[in-house]
């Protein structure tokens, strides 16, 4: 008679310990995410650009970060994830000193591109737990418990991040504030290097190097038709032209993946069905939690009495506003487990984020002229959007073979990622008065391109709890433990 082997007790020996180092890496990240955010309109007159024009930062820095994720996450899968966040953490900790000294757009345009590369910090991290949890008999759950304590970390820094840099942009100097997070980043770094154990990749092969030069190729002929769109005004048959010869790029890349035998992007993994669901649900859910970020912060500061829309806050109140709006994304990722649980599967706990973070920016629509407003309708998305943020790249993970949760969990932030580009680009002409970069130009955006951009928020998010609804109900779960056999 063969019997259940029990878990082995030494098999998530030290996890806490480690956890614990990784949430110093999520803290540097929060502050990332949170330190910029209130101070975006004097980040503009520091370089004096337009307000719809900071958008392009935000799509410049994506899609360097969608990139970055497909490569970064096979190196992991192949020499250890350590290694590479190492790496990612010094090309961040480069991109961010490198943006308290840039004396103008381009070279600001330069440094925040590099800095994306934090982005695959999370995913690494859930891989790192993901393979020290493998003989634990309780992978996927411990999983999900460790993403949800590593991203309600990271979401109470993005407050300290929003506090500080709101409290202090009025007193200081904008090139000695914006050294604060470079400090941060670089701290962490020996972080990594001291606490984090180093394991051998379990993946063998190669890069792919020619699929990473095609997916380069098909996202820059993307940008560049949507940049031809904000130069020439969305009638520009140019503009739709270079859109559409991207789509061509974007097939041939998917073709070409399809017949290599190590891709830079599984593209055969990704289209299964446990997994297309959710990468299609990262990409969409990327165009409210990335891309609507930037309107959010210049609508609050914009001046009804001047523009007759806007909340008139300034960069400290905008502090208080993120900082409530974030404590909403921690309780949605710290309370994912009690969700899933509540809610009967993961699939479900994902359904309903999607279903919140829609009607959130849905109720931008109407509920827009009052502060109190702002928060309900902040409050709504913000715990839709912090379940998200902890359970995509774990229910990745879970639906992927072992030697691949390394780009599993990274797509999930590449494909977020990617739409949060594309989405940021979009709001750039949307929020663009003029269409034109001439810095004589009209810098006011109209209230009709930020209504604009919570429709598209709203409608990508319930698109996303669609896409969930087809995926298998026990996909990203634990796997029923085998009965004994006599």
């Amino acid at each position: 008679m063969t019997t259940t082997r029990p878990a082995a007790p030494t098999a998530v020996k030290g996890l806490a310990a480690i956890v614990g180092f990784l949430v110093m890496v999520e803290f540097a990240s929060g502050i990332l995410q949170g330190y910029y955010t209130p101070i975006y309109p004097q980040i503009a007159e520091h370089l004096s650009i337009a307000e719809g024009d900071i958008n392009w930062f935000e799509a410049a820095q994506l899609i360097v970060s969608a990139l970055c994720i497909p490569l970064l996450a096979r190196l992991g899968d192949l020499v250890g994830h350590k290694k590479v966040l190492l790496i990612s953490t010094a090309v961040t900790a480069l991109g961010s000193w490198w943006l308290a000294f840039a004396p103008g757009f381009t070279t600001f345009l330069i440094g925040w591109a590099i800095q994306g590369a934090y982005v695959v910090w999370l995913p690494l991290e859930i891989a790192i737990i993901h393979r020290r949890t493998r003989d634990s008999g309780r992978q996927e759950l411990l999983t999900r418990r460790g993403a949800a304590i590593l991203v309600g970390s990271l979401e109470l820094a993005v407050i300290i991040g929003a506090v500080t840099s709101g409290l202090l942009v009025e007193s200081m100097d904008m090139n000695l504030l914006l050294t604060l997070p470079a400090i941060v980043v670089t701290a962490v770094f020996f972080v990594i290097l001291v606490g984090i154990e180093q394991a051998p990749g379990d993946d063998s092969g190669g890069i792919d190097w020619t699929g990473l030069g095609l997916i380069s190729l098909a996202l820059g002929i993307l940008m560049g038709g949507l940049v031809w769109l904000r130069l020439d005004g969305a009638g520009s048959p140019w503009g739709w032209l270079t859109i559409a010869v991207s789509l061509v790029a974007f097939t041939y890349f998917w073709r070409f993946e399809q017949q290599h035998p190590e891709p830079i992007v599984d593209v055969r993994l990704l289209s299964s069905p446990a997994q297309w669901p959710v990468q299609v649900t990262a990409f969409l859910f990327g165009i409210p939690v990335l891309g609507g970020q930037i309107p959010l912060s210049t609508y609050a500061q914009a001046d009804p009495a001047v523009r007759g829309y806007g909340l008139g806050a300034d960069s400290a109140f905008i502090s208080t506003l993120i900082g409530l709006y974030v404590i909403t994304l921690a309780i949605g990722a710290f309370t994912l487990p009690l969700t899933t649980r509540l809610l009967g599967g993961v699939r479900r706990a994902l359904i309903v984020a999607c279903i919140l973070v829609g009607v959130g920016y849905l109720l931008w629509l109407p509920f827009h002229d009052e502060t109190w407003q702002a928060l309900i309708n902040m409050g709504i998305a913000g715990l839709g959007s912090g379940a998200l943020v902890a359970a995509l790249p774990a229910a990745a993970a879970a639906a992927a073979p072992p030697e691949r949760t390394g780009i599993a969990t990274g797509m999930t932030n590449g494909t977020k990622t990617v739409g949060g580009a594309i989405a940021s680009a979009i709001f750039a002409i949307a929020l663009t008065a003029t269409g034109s970069l001439d810095a004589t130009a009209e810098k006011v955006a109209p209230l009709s391109g930020y209504l604009t951009v919570w429709a598209v928020c709203a409608g990508a998010s319930f698109l996303a709890a669609l896409a969930l609804m087809a995926a298998p109900k026990h996909a990203f779960s634990d796997a029923p433990t085998e009965p004994a056999a006599h």
